[in-house]
């Protein structure tokens, strides 16, 4: 499950300290994906993610992923980042120099196949990815 995203150039972040020096250091665009073991990240998250970046001639400057329910440390950390939007797992975020910008929610995600995922997040890499944005 790990290995989906992974293997896809995300870098995993698995402690607290390197969510911290990912997002304080990271500059440009940052898609972090809050990955889980339940049925819509395993149907519809990844494979969404996966997709979009295959398909989409704009992406973010860099990528990482902390794995709710496994990586605890990590995951309540870059929840921080995630604030005022509650705990949710699978999620998508996408930030700017640090500030989240987009955010796409576990219920945005359950019931959702993995292709409008995959459009919804090329929606948002054309909108906030670009040097104009």
């Amino acid at each position: 499950m790990k290995a989906e995203l992974t293997n896809a150039g995300f870098q995993d972040l698995t402690t607290a300290e390197e969510v911290d020096n990912f997002m304080q250091n990271t500059k440009g665009t940052a898609l972090v994906v809050i990955n889980s073991v339940c049925g819509c990240a395993a149907g519809a998250a990844r494979p969404g993610v996966r997709a979009a970046l295959a398909g989409s001639d704009v992406k973010p400057d860099h990528l990482a992923t902390v794995f709710a329910g496994a990586d605890l440390e990590a995951t309540a950390k870059m929840r921080e980042y995630t604030l005022p939007y509650p705990p949710s797992s699978p999620a998508v975020a996408l930030f700017k120099d640090g500030e989240l910008i987009h955010f796409v929610e576990r219920h945005h995600i359950e019931g959702r196949s993995a292709q409008m995922i995959a459009e919804h997040l090329k929606m948002a890499f054309e909108e906030f990815c670009t040097e104009e944005a």
